[in-house]
């Protein structure tokens, strides 16, 4: 009895499995199932490259990513800047989250600390006072869309400061430390994962 009852417990759960892969498509599966090749970059996670780098600029989407860096991360290291951008661009492959950059940062704004990234909606107006740090972050955002940089974080969606510790933190996967910041992801994989 008990083997006829795994048997079709098994086979409940293949069909479960295979009608959620239909669901995901084949061009998800397979991207989820194919690792890409990695690529020398060149990119050296220092301001003083930064710094070499042509200026920097773009479209609406890049502005929400370069905005989005300064008021998040910019006192982050290099690095850390990088790995942040990365949690965006993860976030906006992610089917959980909205589909563009933009969206994906002013998701939740206007509901006071119920957004995605704390600048959009704790009521503090978003000023520009650091040119120069605005610049390398511009530079940085340009780049990820560009697709010039490694992976750092694999596959985070999540990330918080050292200094604080959210509800969220002791259930997601954590895959690195980065500087001030601690990167994860859901117990599912996502993104470039």
């Amino acid at each position: 009895m008990t083997a006829h009852a795994s048997s079709e417990t098994a086979q409940k759960l293949a069909r479960v499995e295979q009608s959620g892969l239909e669901a995901a498509g084949k061009k998800r599966v397979e991207e989820l199932l194919v690792q890409p090749a990695a690529a020398k970059t060149g990119v050296e996670f220092s301001r003083s490259w930064i710094d070499s780098q042509p200026k920097a600029s773009g479209s609406a989407q890049w502005r929400c990513l370069a905005e989005a860096l300064y008021f998040e991360a910019r006192g982050e290291t290099v690095k850390g800047q990088f790995a942040v951008a990365e949690v965006i661009m993860n976030r906006v492959q992610s089917a959980r989250f909205p589909g563009s950059l933009c969206a994906v940062i002013n998701q939740g704004t206007g509901k006071k600390y119920q957004c995605q990234f704390t600048y959009t909606c704790d009521g503090q107006a978003e000023v520009i006072s650091e040119p120069r740090a605005f610049a390398r972050v511009g530079k940085i955002a340009r780049l990820m869309l560009d697709g010039k940089v490694p992976k750092l974080t694999e596959g985070a969606t999540h990330y918080h400061t050292t200094a604080v510790s959210p509800r969220w933190a002791r259930v997601y996967t954590r895959t690195a430390k980065i500087g001030v910041h601690l990167f994860y992801r859901h117990t599912w994989r996502t993104a470039s994962n």
